[in-house]
């Protein structure tokens, strides 16, 4: 069942070695890589720890039964252990994304709907910040254009966890299923007759990589800057500090416009660039797998209508698995837990369907 137990084992041993080493720590980019990929295996090596001690534990305790009533119920005791623990390993050996041990950046732009989606992109925004800060996580603004109301044409948010979370716990791993076309249903604050709208706001979510993961060369890209503008157009700062990059080869485009130092907005602007990459290969590698391989519940796109919010019936619904739920006030504000945690366990029954990577 455990064929790459040794492996494993083998691996964490050596993290375990350059972890003490003081060079390593010299280097914040490779600490942070090895210390991820040491929390990732953390569990698995605890689990068949325990997975080998427990077997053990119980083939002496059977052995001992005949002649003492008391090790038959220890061994029934050490039997259901051992089912747990399996089943932890079980999941933990599925196959699964490379990336989910990585931070992530989530791009919101509104959709059809005008300035009510640009209101509900708002909303978006800061129910996935109050969904980060009750984790723990940090978050921190890169770019956002936003509206004349106070909602966002667009705004991108880094989510970053501190030390080196397991991948059921990192950002990306947690918040990658986010990506899609969000609708709302409610009465915008901008209707008079008090008519339901229905709009939408379309969610990216990307790995955060580090500059060393994504080779990009300067000939490739066409910087332009240009002066940052607020709400209707105003001009915020009377600088070129804003930052747009084009990467030339693949056509995508991000810009940066809300620091001060056109140097600043230049490495937000990066940082997005290196994600958006990230992202479309992995949408190009999804495209290319067999639809058996294909994941029902992750997109890195926003071409699919993945939920509904409802207002009106204080209602949230994902269109995916067919979650529902009525306390879309308290998700609003931050409670994406059900949610989420419904989307990784179909998620994890795709993997386990899948074998080994």
């Amino acid at each position: 069942m455990f064929e790459a137990a040794a492996d494993l084992e083998a691996e964490f041993a050596e993290l375990e070695q350059r972890l003490s080493d003081p060079a390593v720590h010299a280097d914040p980019v490779a600490s942070r890589k090895i210390g991820r990929r040491y929390a990732e295996l953390t569990p698995i090596i605890k689990n068949l720890a325990a997975y080998r001690q427990l077997s053990a534990d119980l083939a002496a305790s059977r052995e001992l039964a005949d002649e003492d009533e008391a090790f038959a119920t220890e061994a029934e005791e050490l039997s259901a252990q051992l089912v747990d623990v399996e089943g932890r390993l079980t999941r933990l050996l599925a196959p699964r994304d490379p990336n989910d041990s990585a931070d992530a950046l989530i791009e919101i732009k509104s959709g059809e709907g005008g300035e009510e989606s640009a209101l509900f992109a708002g909303d978006l925004f800061r129910m996935y910040a109050k969904y980060a800060e009750n984790r723990g996580w940090k978050t921190e603004v890169l770019d956002s254009q936003e509206t004349d109301l106070g909602g966002y044409k667009s705004i991108t948010m880094a989510v970053k966890a501190t030390g080196a979370p397991d991948p059921d716990n990192a950002p990306y791993g947690v918040l990658k299923f986010e990506g899609g076309v969000h609708r709302v249903q409610r009465v915008p604050v901008t209707e008079s007759q008090g008519r339901v709208h229905t709009s939408a706001a379309g969610v990216l979510v990307m790995p955060e990589v580090e500059a060393t993961e994504v080779e990009i060369n300067d000939d490739d890209l066409r910087i332009d800057v240009y002066r940052s503008s607020g709400p209707g157009g105003q001009g915020v700062n009377t600088t070129d500090s804003a930052v747009r990059i084009t990467h030339l080869p693949s056509g995508i485009v991000v810009s940066c416009q809300n620091e001060r130092s056109q140097l600043q907005n230049k490495e937000s602007a990066m940082r997005m660039l290196r994600s958006r990459l990230v992202a479309k290969a992995a949408e190009e590698a999804a495209s290319a797998a067999s639809a058996a391989r294909k994941s029902q519940v992750r997109t890195v796109d926003r071409s699919e209508r993945i939920r509904t919010y409802n207002f009106g019936e204080n209602r949230i619904a994902d269109h995916r698995i067919g979650f529902k739920a009525y306390n879309l006030d308290q998700v609003l504000a931050g409670d994406l837990s059900a949610v989420i945690e419904a989307l990784q366990a179909a998620d994890l029954a795709e993997r386990l369907g899948q074998g080994p990577a």
